[in-house]
């Protein structure tokens, strides 16, 4: 049975459509008019339990509004959804007990008390067995190295800091599921990467089922292999990264080093376009529908002297601007 599940899931938001000056305003008292907004439409999905799903689109696509009908903030327009179980805006309380949510711009630390009380607070609010909640914050105090300031007034710590606190806190009363929301915004290169690494380890270890909604797309694919992408509030793509790669990112970057006695003053190969070059290193970009790469490799091996070859990938966020730009109808064609 999935963890996670949504079927035909919508979310309509109504608004009073106001009318400017005072004789607008009279005549919104006698007669309203009403304005309907889709932010979620027909999101069909389901997660099995130790899953780390990537839940990426642009502003505005849907996702935090996804997220809190998982939670049970937001009770759905229509549709079916559960989480273990449960049916979220249902069973509010069970849900919480199940879940855990850490938002990179929002803290549920207590501002002016040091970082150790507010374990203790969230200790009782989830009513965490002695026994359980100190082999927890024992675990996580060493995995996210927060011995020396977890006396520490939360208002004082870094922002590095302070979003290990959360982690930790999210994580103390064993959530089954514990949604991510910007993570690592505003992190300094180490911090993302024991974040990171913090991630992957709990999901490994304890198969926590992780749903991450990012802007940073170095997350994604550091850490997950499925990806869900949505956009204006309807489901664009879900399945895994390597083949959103394979089905839509048709040009590869063959990188060749040449040997250094064997200057050229143009690398040319049928197949290939010169994407640049830095002294004897070419980057020929080539469409792996027409030529495979080692077909290409042969081709330039049999022309030039070459100490070194490489391929890069089409970068994830390159596919993932095309979709937004172009709109998914066109984007998401077979090739």
């Amino acid at each position: 049975m999935p963890i996670i599940e949504t079927h035909d899931l919508r979310k309509v938001f109504r608004s009073l459509v106001r009318r400017p000056g005072m004789a607008g305003t009279l005549r919104t008292l006698f007669s309203r008019e009403y304005e309907d907004k889709i932010a979620v439409e027909g999101v069909t999905m389901s997660m099995e339990a130790g899953e780390l799903v990537g839940y990426i689109g642009p502003n505005g696509a849907g996702k935090s509004t996804t997220i809190k009908m998982l939670t049970g903030i937001l009770v759905p327009t229509s549709g079916v959804v559960r989480v273990d179980g449960l049916v979220p805006y249902e069973q509010r309380k069970r849900n919480a007990r199940n879940i855990g949510v850490v938002f990179g711009q929002r803290s549920q630390l207590y501002w002016d008390l040091p970082l150790i009380e507010s374990f203790e607070l969230l200790r009782a609010i989830y009513g965490i067995p002695a026994a359980r909640y100190r082999a927890n914050l024992d675990h996580f105090t060493a995995m996210l190295d927060m011995g020396e300031f977890l006396r520490t007034p939360v208002r004082q710590l870094s922002l590095g800091q302070r979003m290990r606190g959360d982690f930790a806190a999210a994580m103390l009363h064993d959530p089954r599921v514990v949604f991510l929301d910007e993570p690592t915004i505003g992190l300094d290169v180490v911090a993302k990467e024991a974040i990171r690494e913090f991630i992957a380890r709990v999901n490994a270890e304890r198969g926590t089922t992780f749903i991450l909604t990012t802007h940073d797309l170095a997350d994604v694919e550091r850490l997950c292999r499925r990806i869900v992408l949505i956009d204006r509030g309807t489901l664009v793509y879900d399945g895994e990264i390597d083949a959103l790669r394979d089905r839509y990112g048709t040009h590869r970057t063959l990188v060749v080093t040449l040997c250094e006695p064997d200057p050229v003053a143009a690398v040319a190969v049928d197949g290939a376009e010169v994407e640049s070059h830095e002294g004897e290193v070419w980057r020929l970009r080539f469409d792996r529908r027409a030529v495979s790469a080692e077909v290409l490799i042969r081709r330039v091996a049999d022309r030039y002297c070459v100490s070194d070859l490489s391929i890069e990938e089409p970068e994830l966020e390159s596919i993932i601007r095309h979709i937004y730009l172009e709109g998914y109808s066109e984007a998401m064609a077979p090739a």
